[in-house]
C-alpha cells in the first residue's frame, strides 16, 4: 500500500510553519547567556505568588519559554558543563573532586567558536570560576572575576550582583566593537546561600525561603540593568538573550536544604527561556535540558563546524516548529562527596537511579509533582519499560573515569559506570 502521507491538517501546519520560518531573520545573532545560581523553577512567571523577579518576568513574557526545563545535574560543578559543552559531566575529562576541574578545552563550545573567529566573553562572582579552578573558561577570549573574593568551600558569603553587572556591560561593549557575532555569559551568584537581606528588596520574613526571595529580587534588579543596557545599544537588536540556572534549591522538600547530592525536582527543575529578535513569545511544555543550550547558541551565532553534542538546538521550536517529544537525562557522577545519581525524564515519568543502578524509584510527575509516591514496586510493568529505556539512553553516555581517580575512594570498574 502506498504511503498516503501525513494527515491534511498536519501537512497544512507544516507548510505554515515553514512559511513563517522563512520570513524570520536568520542571524547571525550575538548571544547573551544569563544564568542565576540556585534559581528554582517556581518563579513568578510559573505561578509563585511573590513578585520577586519583575525584570525577568517581563523578559519571560517576550520570550519562548520551556515550562519543563532541567539542569544537567544538581550542583554547579557538574551542571554548568552541560550548557558549555552540550555533553554530560560523566563523559568529560575531569578530576574527581566535588569542585571538579574540566581538563580538555576541545570539549567546550567556546574553544570551537574561537577557531571560527567568534569570541566568547564572561564574568563571574565565585572563586571556583577563577582559572584554573573549574576549567569553565576554556575558549573564552576575556574572563573576569568580581574582585576581592576568596574561595569559601562551604558557602557564598559575598554580595556581587552590583559588581558583576558593570563588568558585564564593559565586556559586552568591548566585544561589540568587532564585526562578528559574540557570546557573552554572566553567572549571578547572590541567590546562592548565604542569603542576605537588601535595602532595595521587599522584606518577606526571616526564614530561609524569605531571604532567598529577597536575593532573587536583588539579583533580578541588577540583571534588569544589564538588559536595559543591551536594549539601548544598536547591536541589541541583533542580540538573543537566554536565561537559565545551573540548578534549583531545596527548602526542606525530601529533607534537602540547599542543593547537590540528589536529583529531586526542586534541585534540577530550572527556568529556561529565550528572547530572539523577531520571534513570537510562547510556552513549550515538553521536557528540555540545559544540555540543549550550546547547540542553540551555535546555531544563533552561525557556527559552521558544530562539534558533536547530546543536546539539540532549540532554535527550530523558537522559530515556531512543533516541539518533538524527547527524553531528558540528569547526570550526577560520583566524586569525593557524592554517590552517583542519574535520572531519566520520559514524558510524564521520571526514573531515578541510585548509586551504580543498585536501586530505582519511579514517579508520575503529572499526578505527583512532589515525587512522594514511588511507583517502582506498585507498577512493575511500567517500571520495567522505563528502566529498559533508561539503560538504552545510558549506553549513549560513555563514562570517562576522573583523572587520578576519586580521592579517598577505591577504584571501580569504569565499564560498570
Amino acid at each position: 500500500m502506498l504511503d498516503a502521507g501525513p494527515p491534511p491538517d498536519a501537512a497544512v501546519d507544516a507548510a505554515l510553519e515553514a512559511a513563517a520560518a522563512a520570513t524570520l531573520d536568520k542571524g547571525p545573532f550575538n548571544v547573551l547567556l544569563v544564568t542565576v545560581d540556585s534559581l528554582r523553577a517556581d518563579m513568578p512567571w510559573a505561578g509563585y505568588e511573590r513578585p520577586i523577579a519583575p525584570r525577568l518576568s517581563a523578559l519571560y513574557k517576550q520570550s519562548v519559554a520551556w515550562t519543563r526545563a532541567y539542569s544537567t545535574s544538581s550542583f554547579t560543578s557538574k551542571s554548568i558543563p552541560g550548557f558549555l559543552t552540550g555533553k554530560y559531566p560523566s563523559e568529560l575529562q575531569r578530576t574527581g573532586q566535588f569542585f571538579t576541574r574540566y581538563l580538555d578545552p576541545k570539549e567546550f563550545l567556546c574553544k570551537n567558536l574561537s577557531a571560527e573567529g567568534i569570541s566568547c566573553v564572561g564574568a563571574h562572582a565565585h572563586m571556583y570560576f577563577n582559572p584554573p579552578g573549574s576549567g569553565f573558561e576554556h575558549g573564552f577570549s576575556t574572563w573576569k572575576i568580581v574582585p576581592n573574593l576568596q574561595f569559601d568551600y562551604t558557602t557564598d558569603p559575598y554580595i556581587t550582583s552590583d559588581k558583576l553587572t558593570p563588568i558585564a556591560i564593559d565586556l559586552m561593549t568591548e566585544a561589540a566593537k568587532d564585526d562578528k557575532p559574540f557570546v557573552a555569559w554572566f553567572h549571578y551568584m547572590d541567590v546562592h546561600d548565604k542569603y542576605f537581606s537588601h535595602a532595595e528588596s521587599p522584606h518577606f520574613g526571616t526564614k530561609s525561603r524569605d531571604l532567598y526571595d529577597e536575593e532573587v529580587f536583588w539579583t533580578d534588579m541588577w540583571i534588569g540593568k544589564l538588559l536595559d543596557f543591551v536594549e539601548s545599544q544598536p547591536w541589541g537588536k541583533k542580540t538573543a538573550i537566554i536565561v537559565s540556572a545551573d540548578h534549583g534549591e531545596g527548602f526542606g522538600e525530601h529533607n534537602v536544604w540547599r542543593h547537590a547530592h540528589e536529583v529531586w525536582e526542586e534541585l534540577v527543575r530550572v527556568p529556561l527561556f529565550a528572547k530572539v529578535p523577531g520571534r513570537e513569545p510562547r510556552t513549550i511544555d515538553v521536557p528540555r535540558s540545559g544540555i540543549d543550550i550550546p547547540a542553540t547558541i551555535a546555531e544563533l551565532v552561525g557556527m559552521k563546524d558544530v562539534p558533536p553534542m547530546h543536546g539539540k538546538s532549540l532554535l527550530p521550536e523558537i522559530d515556531g516548529a512543533t516541539p518533538e517529544e524527547r527524553d531528558v537525562v540528569v547526570d550526577l557522577p560520583e566524586d569525593d562527596h557524592n554517590e552517583r545519581r542519574r535520572a531519566l525524564i520520559h514524558g510524564k515519568y521520571k526514573l531515578i537511579a541510585f548509586g551504580d543502578d543498585y536501586r530505582f524509584s519511579l514517579f508520575d510527575l503529572e499526578s505527583d509533582p512532589g515525587e512522594k509516591k514511588d511507583l517502582w514496586r506498585e507498577s512493575p510493568d511500567l517500571a520495567k519499560e522505563i528502566r529498559e529505556r533508561y539503560r538504552e539512553v545510558s549506553k549513549q553516555i560513555v563514562y570517562v573515569h576522573p583523572r587520578g581517580g576519586i580521592p579517598g575512594k577505591p577504584e571501580k570498574d569504569p565499564k560498570k559506570r
